[in-house]
């Protein structure tokens, strides 16, 4: 399935019963319009869809889930889960609106994952890899213990398979449910990306929109490579907090990746719809002689 195919579907479920007719469903999109948060000019939902949800007007880019994140830049067919089983406990009871317990139901009845991270085998731009991708519908892509566990897996089992990781970053920082163990995981995380280093393999880091707190300040940008997405917001602290702060108005498209482009952070932005190709090109250029042997054979 093409990933156009595959947003069409998406769509048809989220927007129309079972059994509905094709016509009904194109329809039924074209019915649908939401004011670009950026432009602010009307764009139907079938558009979106088609365009990988980026607004043909200005090149606004809407966040993608986990799963379209993969789609998009897995070959077809390549993607292999591990760890889908992991999911977060209640390790110190939280309560505050409400419980943590709650706010877990909650988003995984709204994302319909078990985590805020998906992560697995594929290959990327015909190169076998260790892919990631968070997803920002799950308690705002936040890391907490499952997310840091998961993430040193996927590079403890790269670093044994001599793979590249190739991760889609978004999060609003550390899980505050869980205290401390959430801000352990910067620690954890950063070591497993040292050792993965260490072995002399690759890591592509794509950074999209938000990207911040605890997880911009641990493996998000310690990669080889880092990317992100046009207009993505990236940093620790946000503007608002900063600003009360500093007491000071932050200059126009700070910590944007463009600002952050040219301020030496970022290697380069790229639009959505040329990631795939360009993760392949990285790849290409940061796989070792005896790693492009190795896919040779495997090939």
């Amino acid at each position: 399935m093409s990933i156009t195919d595959w947003f069409k579907a998406r769509e048809e479920r989220r927007y129309t019963k079972p059994g509905t007719a094709p016509h009904e469903v194109s329809r039924a999109l074209d019915d649908i319009w939401i004011k670009c948060d950026e432009c602010k000019r009307d764009v139907s939902e079938a558009e979106l869809v088609e365009n990988l949800r980026v607004c043909k007007y200005c090149g606004h880019h809407y966040q993608l889930t986990a799963p379209e994140r993969i789609m998009l830049l897995s070959d077809e067919d390549s993607f292999t889960e591990i760890d889908a089983d992991l999911q977060s406990g209640d390790p110190l009871g939280f309560v505050a609106a409400k419980t943590y317990v709650e706010s877990l139901d909650a988003a995984r009845e709204k994302s319909e994952l078990p985590e805020a991270i998906i992560t697995g085998l594929a290959a990327v731009g015909r190169h076998p890899v260790v892919l990631g991708a968070m997803d920002f519908r799950f308690i705002g892509a936040s890391m907490g213990s499952v997310v840091g566990e998961k993430v040193t897996r996927a590079f403890e089992l790269a670093t044994e398979k001599r793979l590249p990781v190739v991760l889609v970053c978004a999060s609003g920082g550390a899980r505050m449910q869980e205290g401390m163990l959430s801000l352990m995981q910067m620690a954890k995380t950063a070591a497993a990306v040292r050792r993965h280093d260490e072995a002399g393999l690759a890591y592509v880091a794509v950074l999209t929109n938000p990207t911040y707190g605890g997880v911009t300040a641990s493996f998000a940008t310690l990669g080889d490579v880092l990317i992100a997405e046009p207009g993505a917001m990236i940093g620790f602290a946000g503007p608002v907090v900063i600003e009360h702060t500093i007491r000071q108005k932050l200059p126009k498209g700070f910590q944007t990746a463009e600002s952050l482009l040219q301020h030496g952070l970022l290697d380069e932005v790229v639009q959505r719809r040329h990631l795939p190709e360009r993760l392949g090109r990285y790849l290409d250029y940061l796989a070792s002689p005896a790693d492009r042997a190795a896919e040779g054979g495997a090939a």
